[in-house]
């Protein structure tokens, strides 16, 4: 297919890396819905509803995303429902995202202090007029650098997409390499490109960690 690699080749890692970006959009968007209301379950009252999002989070997270990703995409063609890669890797990767936001933005909700709880019920505030007035706007404040450094690291996990044939930036790659028979070259390639993407969101999640330390302690 290619002589050498070249800026063609290059040209077709640049189109490829359009689909790492959406599905880590898709991911991130679904994940953080449904991890959102992961973590007001494990901060809520009910007991069975903790136990149940607790669970849900542990096994997410002892579970690697290569096996959510396969049963995602084999499991459920298993039951005669045939599920394109795009759809397969973004319920896998939402799930994923969902357990690890989920906890990240509990224990945010956690960090802040009991006393704001008990002051804002001295004020007869319903529990989600003391989440959406008091708890949740400083939970989110301090959430920003864990949370943005997640992002980072669902950007490189959807490289597994490879696996099931979705041609993203790692398969894309492969493909390269192997028609290239230069897979030195496409791979550093790769890797720069996933550089790129990853080394702004990972400097923004260290200033904003750097300016939220401030902040505590002035």
């Amino acid at each position: 297919m290619f002589g050498q690699f070249g800026w063609h080749a290059i040209t077709l890692l640049l189109l490829a890396a359009r689909w790492t970006v959406l599905l880590s959009a898709l991911a991130f968007a679904l994940g953080g819905a449904a991890g959102f209301v992961v973590a007001l379950l494990r901060t809520g009252r009910s007991p069975v509803l903790r136990g149940l999002s607790a669970t849900y989070i542990e096994v997410v997270q002892g579970t690697p995303v290569l096996i959510l990703l396969f049963v995602a995409y084999f499991g459920v063609a298993l039951v005669g429902i045939d599920v394109p890669p795009l759809l397969a890797a973004s319920i896998a990767l939402t799930v994923f995202s969902s357990a690890y936001l989920g906890e990240i933005w509990r224990g945010c909700i956690d960090s802040i202090p009991r006393a704001q709880w008990e002051a804002s019920e001295s004020l007869a505030m319903t529990r989600w007029q003391q989440l959406r007035h008091i708890i949740l706007p400083q939970a989110f404040r301090i959430s920003l650098p864990p949370t943005v450094g997640f992002l980072v690291q669902l950007i490189k996990n959807t490289s597994v997409a490879s696996l099931i044939s979705m041609v993203e930036l790692t398969r894309e790659g492969q493909l390269i390499a192997n028609a290239t028979f230069r897979p030195l070259s496409t791979f550093v390639a790769v890797a720069l490109i996933y550089f790129v993407l990853c080394f702004p969101l990972s400097k923004f999640s260290q200033t904003l960690e750097r300016r939220l330390h401030v902040g505590r302690q002035s």
